[in-house]
Parts: C-alpha cells; structure tokens; sequence
C-alpha cells in the first residue's frame, strides 16, 4: 500500500542530507544531530518540554545500544597498557620476527600480525602493542618505515576494523540503524572485507615496490629511530617482571583469548554473547596481570588502567552517542521516546521512505552499492570511521526497502566504505598511531593509501552489486 509522508518524515530526510553536506565539508555533526532530534520532537508532540526531554532520552536510548561496545573497547585498551608497560607484547610477538627475513616478508608479516591482533585488542592499541617490537626488525631486513607503517594501517585500521568480527563494536552500530541482526551484517560483510583487503594491500605492496625500483619512493620520516622518539607507549616507563613469568603470561594470553574464539564457535555465541566473553577474559588477564606487577599496589593501579580505558572508550564514541540518537529514531526509537505520532500504518521514517522511493525512483542493486559506498565514504571524513556508520545503516535500510532485497550487503558495504575512509587509513589525523609509532608523516602516510584504497572501493562496490 501507498505509504503517507507526513512532515516529519521531510524534517528527517532533510537533516539526513544536511548531515551529509557537513561531512563532505569536513565539519562536526553533533550540534545539527541534536537540533535534528529537538526539532522532530517539536514537530511530533508540539510540546517544548517533551522536546527537550527528548533529546536528552535519546541521549540515554543511544548509549544503553552502545554501552557493551564501549565497555569492551574501554577494558581492552585497559588491558593493553599493562601488557605495554610490562613487556608482555613484546614476548608474544617475539617468535614471530624470526620469520621476517626480506622487504616483503617484513610487510606481509607485520600486516598478518597486525590484523590478528586488532580482531582482539582493535587497532590502535594492537599498534601500540605490536609496532615497536616489529618496526626494527623490518627496518633491519630493509622494508622502509613508511612501508611498515601502510602495512600495520591497512590491515588493522582497514581490514581488522572493516569487519571487526571479534569485538563486533562496528557490526553492531550499522546493525542496528539498519534494524537487522549483528550476524546478519557480519555474514555479508565477509566477502566484501575479503575483497577489500586483498585488493588494496596488494596495490599498496606493488606501488610500493615499483616506486622504490624506481627511487620514488619517499619514506616521508619525521622522527628517528624505531618510534621511540614519538611520544607512542614505548617511551612509558616500563615495569619490572621476571623474564619466566612474562614467557609464561606470553603462552597464557594468546591461548585464554583462542579459548575464547573455539568457545564462540562451539556454542555459537554471536553479538553481545561474544563480546561479555572477550570482555570477561581481558579483565581476568588485566587484573592478573597487575597482581603479578604491581603486587602491593595492584588494588589502586588495576583502578587507574580501568580510568584510562574508559576515558579512551568515552573520548572515541563521545561524538558518536548524539550522532547514534538522532538515526535510532529513523526505527522504532522515534515511537518509545515520542509516542504513537507517526501516521497509522507506518513502521518507521526509514522504512516508510523507503517504502515511498520505491514508488517513485527506479532504484536497483547498482545504484543502491554506489550510493553506499558514496554515502560510508563521505562519512569518514571527520577522521572517525564510527560517528558515521548509523547513516550508513540507515540509508542502507531505506534503500534495501525501495529496492526489496539487499539489506544486509548494503549495511555492510557503508560500513566497509565508512571504516576504511574513516577509520584510519585516509584521513592524516585519524592515522596519528600508525605514523607516530613508524615515525612517519601522517600526510605521508595518507597520500600512499589513497590510490590502493580508492581501487579497493570501487571493485568492492562492484562486487557487492553482484551479491545483492
């Protein structure tokens, strides 16, 4: 049946586009996100009490759906600065430079690693953890900083993050703007991270090599050494522990957290099931840890790594949660903090225009992949990567709507295109830990990933018309 739009439905739509303006402008989105949810609550109750209190509730609405992404985000960076400090990662990552022997074993190693560690501790601490130890040795065999720098940044802020199938803090936002299940997104998001990550490291690798046949290539260093000298945590005091007990903890880590995997798969645990399970376990080894450091005064110091991974979570989804409000509503969001003030028969502003375009634009798989991918891309401006992906969700379930099929591939294709452009691969700011622990300009750093980058988008919206 013919879907009625009301006002609210073009007020919503309207700052949909807006939004999307500032992000092509590079501008912050917080303040419209909330005159957006302030203006559909005037519109929708006519009160101006009710308005106000709306925004703070979906303030509130937000971050009950986002509390246990940032919580796990928050207890793994706690976790990861104890092993830093201690030398823990340092140990486990030490067998592994035995195999780095040439410029491209040192890339494709440290890339390899890199991604395995940022599925568990995300990637920027994974950079943290990982990037001192690794970054001498391919120095050593002759892979240039800036090239070890791509290759941590492409497959943990690129592939790992894209997908993030371990900690699922990604799956979930685009999940539930597009109201499907995380599982569903993560399904279809294999494929196009599969694609995506094997076309742009590639690129990257052979534009590497050929500019350094060439002696184009400039490593575009700022800082000498390892990455000492840049302010990452390698600079931090480190804290004493028998060499025994940190090979022992070495062992134990790894292992605890693919006990953890194997759990998942043996009970099919998925969404917030898997993350209490990740989470669980890096508390245990966060309090285990500082036991075994800081002994007497393991009580104070497990608070004071608890602070900082919190203040890490809540510094990174701050701009997020105002941004989360204002999509949540485009669901069933706008009925719990509104009331029943759509018109009868609608289920959702998003599902109604979706069902309404549908009516009145041809829209097909390959406009619908275009669009998205446009659409994540543009998100990614602000150098977040998150902040953008509920629009990205969003707009997937409007077009999936108008198009009847699709849903799950164009929420995972927004979030693709979102994370890679975003989350810290073209945006010099957003690539501050990968350039600062290689010593490298980010800018630098940026204009090297835009061509494999930009290749690995198109062809991966073209795959994903095909899938849909």
């Amino acid at each position: 049946m013919d879907i009625r739009l009301v006002p609210l439905h073009w007020v919503y739509l309207a700052f949909i586009l807006f939004i999307m303006g500032l992000l092509i402008k590079k501008r912050d989105t917080t303040l419209v996100c909330v005159a957006g949810i302030f203006t559909l609550g005037l519109i929708a109750t006519g009160s101006l009490s009710h308005s106000l209190s709306g925004v703070f509730n979906s303030f509130v609405y937000a971050i009950k759906q986002l509390i246990d992404t940032i919580l796990i985000i928050s207890i793994i960076v706690a976790m990861s600065r104890i092993m830093i400090k201690t030398g823990i990662n340092e140990m486990i990552v030490a067998p592994l430079t035995r195999f780095m022997r040439t410029p491209a074993l040192a890339f494709w190693g440290i890339g390899i690693i890199m991604l395995v560690t940022s599925w568990f501790f995300w990637p920027s601490p994974g950079v943290a953890l990982i990037g001192a130890v690794l970054l001498p040795v391919a120095l050593r065999v002759g892979l240039p900083a800036l090239g070890a720098a791509m290759a941590m940044n492409l497959f943990g802020h690129g592939i790992a993050l894209s997908g993030d199938y371990i900690i699922q803090g990604a799956p979930k936002l685009t999940a539930d703007a597009a109201g499907l299940p995380v599982s569903a997104v993560m399904e279809a998001s294999i494929p196009l991270v599969a694609v995506m990550g094997v076309v742009t490291t590639v690129c990257a690798f052979w534009f590497m090599r050929r500019d350094m046949k060439r002696g184009t290539w400039k490593d575009g260093l700022v800082a000498a050494g390892s990455g000492s000298e840049s302010g990452v945590p390698g600079d931090e005091e480190k804290i004493p522990l028998p060499r025994r007990t940190k090979q022992w903890l070495a062992v134990v880590i790894p292992l605890l957290f693919a006990a953890d995997v194997a759990a998942m798969f043996v009970l099919r645990l998925q969404g917030g099931d898997a993350t209490a399970l990740i989470g669980g376990t890096a508390v245990f080894i966060l309090i285990a840890v500082t036991l075994l450091a800081h002994k007497n005064e393991s009580l104070e110091q497990t608070t004071s790594y608890l602070i900082e991974g919190f203040q890490f979570g809540f510094k990174v989804f701050g701009p997020v949660i105002p941004i989360a409000a204002f999509f949540y509503l485009g669901d069933s969001a706008f009925t719990e903090l509104f009331g029943k003030t759509l018109p009868a028969g609608s289920t959702g502003i998003v599902n109604d225009l979706g069902a309404a375009l549908a009516h009145h634009v041809p829209l097909n798989g390959a406009i619908g992949s275009i669009t998205l991918t446009v659409t994540g891309a543009i998100t990614g401006l602000d150098g977040s990567g998150f902040s953008g992906i509920s629009l990205a969700g969003s707009i997937a379930h409007l077009f999936a709507a108008a198009i009847g099929s699709g849903a799950a591939t164009l929420t995972a294709l927004g979030q693709v295109a979102a994370i890679w452009v975003g989350g810290g691969t073209l945006i010099p700011w957003a690539l501050i830990p990968a350039a600062a622990i290689c010593g490298v300009d980010p800018f630098e750093l940026a204009r090297r990933n835009v061509k494999p980058v930009l290749i690995g988008l198109a062809i991966t919206t073209i795959v994903a018309m095909f899938l849909i």
